[in-house]
């Protein structure tokens, strides 16, 4: 029954991008029941166990964390039901839902999903938007169905993508944007005033999650869709490629308006800060950013300085 009073919401989210809309549900007047995130991870080099960006935030605001290892299990899902929720919301949580769960809170759940649907449905909206080149994205305010992604809308925000912006720099945009958002629709549906439209199912693309393997540079790729895989392919796995021997991670690229018959993946000019590579359509993609494996990243001046490389060299694939 929908009244007017705060809502009681269990949050599904776990990185950063969950953050902004974790924290304006607790300084909302909905209360916030419990967080549940997927499990600690090992971070950094030392491999330790680090708490999810949302459970620190949790945890800090006196917030139960759940952290199930399966959604299925029983005693999960009667932690679940004991909470008596109102509404579920999730933000980039990185599982899907079974029904069972889908059926305990009494309005639904509802998703902070970062494209403009149907368009990026799946699991790396952002990251396959940059590296299609799109010149939009959003977030879109869903209800969460059985069928991936393809639930009601609620709103829906919008914004440019810039041409030299990567994918981290967009979803963390993103995730604050889609916080006030949701806390919007949450109040209409505590209101009763939330209005659903249905998605055009026709027009819908697929998201899938990103593999190590889409890293391995080819320079046979004309230098726009290259440079669109170095923005797509952050903060993992990156673009990389092999300079005799070493394995380099790209960073940042920049588009030129130069053009060469040379061979895709030759070295063209390597002195001062510019180390300028030939792409399969016979233009220029000038790399600005690079890591050598094990070490930092570094301006192009900076790694140039550090190894001598000569115009006709190549960067194989990596």
């Amino acid at each position: 029954m929908v009244d007017g009073r705060p809502l009681r919401i269990v949050y599904f989210g776990t990185p950063e991008f969950a953050v902004p809309t974790l924290r304006t549900l607790l300084d909302s007047r909905h209360d916030v029941v419990a967080l549940v995130s997927q499990p600690d991870r090992p971070r950094g080099r030392g491999h330790r166990l680090a708490p999810t960006p949302t459970k620190e935030v949790a945890l800090s605001r006196g917030v139960a964390v759940l952290q199930p290892d399966r959604l299925r299990d029983e005693s999960f899902l009667r932690a679940i039901s004991d909470l008596r929720p109102d509404l579920g919301v999730v933000a980039a949580y990185g599982r899907l839902l079974p029904d069972a769960l889908l059926a305990i809170p009494s309005l639904g759940l509802i998703n902070v999903h970062a494209s403009l649907l149907p368009k990026w449905r799946g699991a790396a909206p952002v990251h396959r938007a940059v590296i299609a080149g799109d010149r939009e994205t959003g977030v879109t305010i869903m209800r969460i169905v059985k069928e991936l992604d393809a639930g009601a809308m609620f709103a829906i925000t919008r914004r440019p993508i810039d041409p030299d912006e990567t994918s981290a720099d967009v979803e963390r945009d993103l995730g604050e944007r889609g916080a006030p958002l949701l806390l919007e629709v949450v109040d209409q549906i505590a209101a009763g005033e939330a209005q659903e439209t249905p998605q055009d199912a026709s027009q819908a693309t697929y998201a899938p999650k990103i593999t190590k393997a889409e890293g391995a540079v080819d320079w046979g790729l004309p230098a726009d869709r290259l440079h669109n895989l170095v923005r797509g392919l952050q903060p993992w796995p990156l673009v990389s490629g092999r300079i005799r021997g070493t394995r380099v991670l790209i960073h940042r690229t920049g588009l030129t308006t130069a053009v060469t018959p040379d061979k895709p993946g030759t070295i063209l000019r390597a002195d001062g800060d510019r180390l300028d590579v030939a792409a399969g359509d016979g233009r220029v993609l000038r790399v600005l950013v690079v890591q050598p494996e094990g070490r930092r990243a570094m301006t192009a001046r900076e790694f140039l300085a550090g190894h001598h490389l000569v115009a006709g060299m190549m960067i194989e694939r990596g």
